[in-house]
């Protein structure tokens, strides 16, 4: 699978998630998917604030992301303070 087919099964899964984070008042833009197989994301709305936001990136979204797309090392939120 080359890197524009994995992308696009990483967005896929995205789109699967993104009703539960709209359901709170939030949202989540795909950024880019790197070499390293590192997806980074831009948490938008109330996810963007939510003291939780880092367990639902890694336990909601994180977690089906790399269900869907083995290859997937990491998901990271490039707009969260770690």
């Amino acid at each position: 699978m080359n890197k524009q087919e994995i992308q696009q099964k990483v967005e896929s899964a995205i789109d699967q998630i993104r009703p539960y984070l709209e359901a709170d008042g939030g949202n989540i833009r795909f950024v880019e998917l790197t070499d390293d197989m590192i997806v980074n994301v831009e948490l938008q709305g109330a996810c963007r604030t939510c003291p939780m936001s880092i367990i639902t990136l890694k336990n909601g979204v994180e977690a089906a992301v790399k269900k869907a797309v083995p290859e997937i090392v990491s998901v990271e939120a490039i707009n969260l303070n770690k």
